[in-house]
């Protein structure tokens, strides 16, 4: 396993504005207290932890260590917390970058922007965490394409080239095919996410439910009546039953979850 580092590291900044979030390792344990995997993601973050935790080995038969992960589908499955529960196993802080802090109209300054973050993790081990990554890595072939953010798309590309192997990148995407290919082409690892079946649901609902008192049966109708729904959908859905339990000084019923889906009307 790679160092812990201090919750006080400086953060690069752009005019005097912090370009990302700092999660400890401890905080990334809270966030995915109720993260689900599919069979397959799980396993492949199991297998790329279990190949950074033996680096001399990998080292000695010259077979490079994999750091940059991409993940892409809908919104809601799952992708950040994803990006948690690595930092987390890891034991390395996790660096959410604010997007609307790096992209900047002024020419050149979104390169520049793009360069100090690499450059911190680079000299910082961290999972390096980019959400709506297609926000800078939008493929140069668009005809409407701007030039500033072409240029942004090759300095990337330069920085994921010279990112080294002390840090994780890790970048989610609900616009995959958005991306540039030769982005695409610098990434060892990629993750499919999709909504989630009901095998997955149930175990999700179970987890959000565990606890509360509820109806006999009740897991099986949730998971019935919320198909279709991203993991995030379900959430918000199950927690504002549960507000509407809380209120009514009673169980958790059917007619709460009911409720509930028809006033947060999920878009499916």
């Amino acid at each position: 396993m790679m160092n812990k580092n201090s919750s006080n590291q400086r953060l690069p900044r752009a005019k005097g504005i912090d370009m990302g979030t700092y999660y400890t390792p401890k905080e990334c344990a809270r966030k995915v207290k109720h993260l689900v995997l599919p069979q397959m993601n799980r396993k492949i973050v199991e297998e790329f932890i279990t190949i950074l935790g033996m680096r001399a080995t990998f080292e000695e038969h010259n077979v490079p260590i994999p750091n940059k992960v991409v993940m892409y589908g809908p919104p809601g499955t799952g992708k950040t917390l994803t990006a948690f529960y690595m930092a987390q196993m890891l034991e390395l802080p996790l660096i959410l970058v604010r997007l609307d802090a790096v992209i900047h109209s002024h020419l050149g300054e979104t390169g520049s922007n793009i360069r100090k973050i690499f450059e911190y993790a680079k000299a910082t081990p961290c999972v390096l965490f980019l959400d709506e990554f297609d926000a800078i890595a939008r493929t140069r072939e668009s005809n409407d394409e701007v030039k500033e953010m072409a240029r942004a798309v090759n300095t990337l590309l330069q920085c994921l080239d010279d990112f080294g192997d002390s840090s994780i990148f890790v970048a989610a995407t609900n616009l995959e095919n958005e991306l540039d290919r030769a982005i695409w082409r610098r990434f060892d690892t990629k993750m499919t996410y999709s909504l989630p079946d009901e095998f997955s649901r149930r175990q999700y609902i179970e987890l959000l439910i565990n606890g509360f008192d509820g109806e006999a049966g009740l897991t099986e109708e949730v998971c019935g009546r919320l198909a279709g729904c991203s993991f995030a959908d379900i959430e918000q859905i199950v927690l504002k039953a549960k507000r509407k339990a809380i209120i009514e000084h009673s169980p958790l019923t059917r007619e709460h979850i009911v409720l509930s889906y028809e006033e947060y009307s999920p878009s499916l």
